[in-house]
């Protein structure tokens, strides 16, 4: 027989956490699973153009291959107790009519309504990934402390809690979210394909748009354009860099120039280039907007930082990694599972653009280390394919279903 599975997600766009979603669904053996993705609404994930047409290829591919897709309109990411009861009686009509075997909800909202919705449908099975959490680096203590309470009260009727890494897991338990036995480690996948077809030709026609030129040095991040990211710190750490390169710049050779380059859209892309602006150093950072081809984009890079003040895993790590590139990565979250200081990266600390310049300035002097650091990330990527993951998921469910 065939099992019937629902995936449940606030917002099913470009980010980590629906892309892992979005790979699982994808990979999950149809000849064993009946797959259902349930998503919110998009309209208020500030996609552009671009990315909302990307967004309904990676749809239709799941349609393709014979997952249903159901869109909850009230599902959406901010807090409203009238759309939140309205998505709650829609999650719970959907999941009694579906009669899944098993739910598995990702992120924190769809986390909530999706679990307790299954529970009161008396679903066998229910599993949640938080793709991180908002324990810190979101909001005050009082709406923190909240949030805490209804994930721990969540925890006792979930099966099992995936986490990302064993850093993410490690904190939630000590969080009380739930009891030790609960969680399981499963990393997120990476279609490594994807990076590894690449090019250096494709690398030399993305520079050639963007204008760098060929003896600039690049150093870039990747992530949605918000507070969380850290990219104000990044800019920043830029203006440093930059005013240090001006003052010597022949112990910065063979370059003559210093790109820096932010991959990504979302609300604070004015504010980001309002402060390079004001800090003198807007021709000096790049800011692509949305891509649809963002491997290639980062190919283009000599240094991957990735600033962020609260990170699951940090996928774009392992996509670095493929590349063979440098990494300097706040010591936050689940990043420091994956970066090993002074081998594969550097870690630093979070909302410190002084000592992020510090870093940036001695990989800029180092050619050595960066093909070292970037050669040893390589060999750290080979257990974060995409097959490696949904393999892993197979697996838990076959477990808990026999159990």
């Amino acid at each position: 027989m065939k099992y019937k599975v629902a995936h449940i997600i606030t917002r099913q766009d470009k980010g980590g956490s629906a892309e892992n979603t979005l790979l699982t669904v994808l990979g999950l053996n149809k000849e064993k699973y009946d797959v259902t993705l349930i998503k919110g609404s998009t309209l208020e994930s500030d996609m552009s153009n671009d990315e909302r047409s990307a967004n309904e290829r990676d749809l239709k591919r799941a349609l393709d291959l014979g997952v249903k897709i159901i869109t909850v309109d009230e599902l959406v990411r901010r807090i409203s107790p009238l759309n939140d009861l309205k998505a709650f009686i829609k999650l719970f009509s959907i999941i009694k009519k579906g009669k899944y075997h098993i739910v598995h909800t990702h992120t924190s909202k769809a986390g909530i309504l999706g679990r307790w919705a299954a529970w009161l449908c008396k679903t066998p099975v229910i599993l949640h990934t938080p793709h991180g959490h908002i324990f810190y680096g979101y909001y005050g203590k009082f709406i923190t402390w909240i949030f805490k309470m209804i994930e721990q009260i969540t925890g006792l009727i979930t099966d099992r809690i995936i986490t990302l890494t064993d850093k993410e897991k490690q904190e939630h338990i000590d969080f009380k979210i739930a009891p030790p036995e609960k969680f399981i480690t499963i990393h997120s996948g990476v279609e490594i394909k994807r990076f590894l077809e690449i090019t250096h030709e494709d690398t030399k026609r993305i520079r050639k748009e963007l204008n760098i030129p060929d003896d600039y040095l690049v150093v870039g991040t990747v992530g949605r354009l918000v507070e969380v990211k850290g990219h104000k710190y990044f800019i920043q750490a830029a203006h440093k860099v930059l005013k240090s390169f001006q003052l010597s710049a022949f112990s910065f050779q063979p370059y003559k120039g210093i790109k820096f380059m932010i991959v990504g859209d979302g609300h604070l892309i004015s504010d980001l280039k309002k402060d390079a602006n004001i800090l003198g150093i807007a021709d000096s950072v790049i800011f692509t907007g949305w891509r649809n081809d963002v491997p290639v984009v980062m190919s283009t890079f000599d240094i991957f930082v990735l600033p962020s003040l609260n990170e699951g895993m940090g996928k774009v790590l392992v996509e670095a990694m493929l590349l063979k590139r440098p990494i300097i990565a706040s010591r936050v979250g689940g990043i420091p599972d994956l970066i090993r200081d002074g081998e594969n990266g550097i870690l630093m600390s979070p909302a410190s653009p002084d000592e992020l310049s510090k870093v940036i300035v001695e990989l800029i002097k180092s050619e050595d280390r960066r093909i070292k650091m970037g050669n040893s990330g390589r060999l750290m990527t080979e257990s974060y394919s995409d097959r490696v993951m949904v393999e892993k998921i197979e697996s838990l469910y076959n477990l808990l279903i026999k159990s």
